[in-house]
């Protein structure tokens, strides 16, 4: 190695904390020169020792599908949170249902998916998970029209924390769309504890096919789904 082994974790810890997002270890290679030019085995070893310098921070190094990032630990968001006078972002339990559509059976078109819900899917649901990133469009059905389908892309793996789908737990294994909640880290609220209507609803005593499929139990199906503070605060925001 070219470099003092110091001196390179000072380098990496640095640029992860203020790059605001996650960085491979092809874009941490572009930050030396010909002379100064670490092996990518260096560079993974130096990320190792930063992850255990890290493990009793109030930080951490977390891989996620894009590659590195310094994160501010989960457990902490509540207080971190306190920082910032902006309204938590809240999404529908339609929404919920629809991203767990497309990320257990992608690539899946918006038909699809309305005959798994038994509803029609809102184009603001579509819209916004687009216009997050979480989405996008991988082709088309070879039928008439040639409807788009979806699937969901390294954003939406950096945003949940996953390096792949497979951290995921396999669709038999969930009983209902509130398990899908759990492993996404999404926190259930009641309508009537936000004050905001929710995307769809559905008749009395209904419930989405959806939940029918995965066995729920038949929890209200008209519930807010609000992101957990701090999902993937920067530690640069910390």
């Amino acid at each position: 190695m070219s470099m003092n082994h110091q001196q390179l974790k000072n380098i990496l810890e640095a640029t992860l904390l203020t790059a605001g997002r996650p960085l491979s270890i092809d874009q941490l290679l572009t930050l030396f020169t010909d002379d100064e030019m670490p092996s990518r085995d260096d560079i993974r070893k130096v990320l190792n020792d930063l992850d255990e310098d890290l493990s009793e921070r109030g930080v951490e190094l977390k891989q996620v599908s894009s590659g590195y990032r310094i994160q501010v630990r989960k457990e902490l968001a509540p207080w971190i949170a306190r920082l910032s006078e902006e309204r938590p972002v809240r999404y529908s339990r339609a929404l919920l249902e629809t991203l767990a559509l497309i990320v257990y059976r992608q690539p899946i078109t918006r038909a699809e998916i309305e005959e798994v819900r038994g509803v029609s899917v809102s184009s603001s649901i579509i819209k916004t998970m687009l216009d997050r990133n979480w989405i996008k469009i991988v082709g088309h059905r070879e039928v008439p029209g040639k409807p788009a389908l979806y699937g969901t892309t390294k954003q939406f793996l950096d945003y949940f924390n996953l390096k792949s789908l497979s951290e995921l737990p396999p669709l038999a294994e969930i009983r209902s769309i509130d398990d899908i909640q759990r492993d996404l880290h999404l926190d259930v609220i009641d309508d009537a504890e936000v004050g905001d209507e929710p995307d769809e609803s559905y008749g009395d005593g209904e419930q989405s096919n959806l939940d029918k499929m995965l066995g729920d139990d038949g929890e209200d199906t008209t519930k807010i789904v609000k992101e957990k503070s701090g999902k993937s605060i920067s530690a640069t925001t910390a």
